[in-house]
C-alpha cells in the first residue's frame, strides 16, 4: 500500500510540473499573462503572429500598448474583423484590459504582429517579448514558437498572416 502511495505521489508531482511547464505564465502587479506563444515561419517571411492571454484581477482597467523584441524590428497591436465576407486586419493604439476580465489575443481576432522579422521563427524556440502596459509598465515575457502543424491549437483554424 505505501508503495502504491509513493508512486501516485510521484505521478502527481510529475505531471503538474508538466502542465506548469506548459501553461507558462507571469504576473505584473494585478494582470496575469498566460501562455505567450507564436507560429512557426518560414523563410522569407517577413512578418509573425504572436499570442496570449491577459487576466486583470484587480479592480482597474489596464492597457496594452505595445510590445518589443529582438527577434523583429518592431511590434504592433492588431485587430481582426469580418466585414461582409472579408477579413479585415487593422493596427490598434491599444488593446484594453477591463478589471475583472480577461482578453485573449489569439489568431484571428486580437494579436501581436511581430513585423520585420529578422529570422524565420523555428518551432519550439523562445523569443523574448516586452510588453508594455499603462499601468503595470513594462513586463519580460518568453514567446514559445509552436509548430504550424495544421488542426493543431496553434495553426488557428487555416488564418496565415
Amino acid at each position: 500500500m505505501k508503495t502504491t502511495l509513493k508512486t501516485w505521489c510521484a505521478a502527481a508531482l510529475l505531471g503538474s510540473a508538466a502542465v506548469a511547464a506548459l501553461a507558462h505564465g507571469y504576473t505584473a502587479g494585478a494582470l496575469k499573462i498566460g501562455h505567450p506563444w507564436a507560429r512557426a515561419t518560414v523563410a522569407g517571411q517577413a512578418t509573425g503572429g504572436a499570442y496570449l492571454k491577459l487576466e486583470n484581477t484587480g479592480s482597474t482597467p489596464d492597457r496594452l500598448l505595445g510590445g518589443s523584441t529582438p527577434a523583429a524590428e518592431r511590434v504592433e497591436l492588431h485587430s481582426m474583423s469580418m466585414e461582409g465576407n472579408v477579413m479585415r486586419m487593422r493596427e490598434v493604439p491599444a488593446i484594453d484590459i477591463p478589471a475583472g476580465q480577461t482578453v485573449e489575443l489569439k489568431p484571428g481576432q486580437f494579436h501581436l504582429m511581430l513585423v520585420g522579422l529578422k529570422a524565420p521563427l523555428a518551432a519550439d524556440a523562445k523569443i523574448p517579448l516586452t510588453l508594455k502596459f499603462e499601468k503595470a509598465g513594462e513586463v519580460k515575457v518568453e514567446v514559445k514558437v509552436e509548430s504550424m502543424v495544421p488542426g493543431s491549437a496553434a495553426s488557428g483554424g487555416g488564418h496565415q498572416h
